[in-house]
């Protein structure tokens, strides 16, 4: 059994999970390919900017990498690409996080500035959003997947109670509106001696 057989199968969230994951990965791939377009040199720290960010080969190599991912993970779609979205949408914070400590150090192998720690923030933020969303809140509609597999009970419950109205539904229509077992008035059962 594969941890994605526990997940349960989205539905309409499956359309953000492919549109958030694709919409990202396309703008790593252009700033990616931007830098191979540029010929920077793999590990040059000099300050060559692109889109109004400092990058290097290593960089664009790292971007269009990640890029195409999220681009396949919008292609599958799913819970896969939701969960492509938060893991690739928590290293962005993460690496935010890492290159604020190392901007003027030589550990700084990437080139990361200013502007790349907010962009790294913003991005992760974004594909983070698009990776929970439908999937992680506390207020999720009966009718999610996510709250469904959560509440296994509850929402099993909910169905039967559902199927039960249907039936009964079905069997007042088919009796032409009349109740199947109709009421009788009571009959007077005090013996008089």
């Amino acid at each position: 059994m594969k941890l994605s057989d526990e997940l349960p199968v989205d539905h309409q969230l499956t359309t953000v999970y492919r549109y958030g994951a694709a919409l990202c990965g396309l703008t790593l791939l252009v700033f990616g390919v931007l830098g191979f377009a540029d010929e920077l040199s793999p590990f040059n720290t000099h300050g060559h900017h692109i889109a109004g960010m400092s990058t290097n080969g290593l960089l664009s190599l790292i971007s269009v990498v990640v890029g195409l991912a999220l681009i396949v993970g919008g292609i599958v779609g799913g819970n896969f690409a939701s969960t492509l979205n938060m893991v690739v949408g928590t290293l962005f914070l993460l690496s935010g996080f890492v290159h604020i400590f190392i901007l003027d150090r030589p550990a700084n192998i990437l080139d990361f500035g200013m502007t790349n720690v907010l962009f790294s923030f913003v991005m992760g933020l974004i594909i983070l959003t698009f990776g929970m969303y439908g999937r992680v809140s506390s207020k999720l509609p009966h009718d999610n997947p996510y709250w469904r597999r959560r509440h296994a009970r509850e929402a099993a419950r909910e169905s039967l109670a559902v199927r039960r109205r249907g039936q009964e539904e079905k069997s007042a229509l088919s009796t032409g509106g009349a109740s199947a077992s109709p009421v009788l008035p009571a009959a007077n059962t005090r013996r008089e001696s």
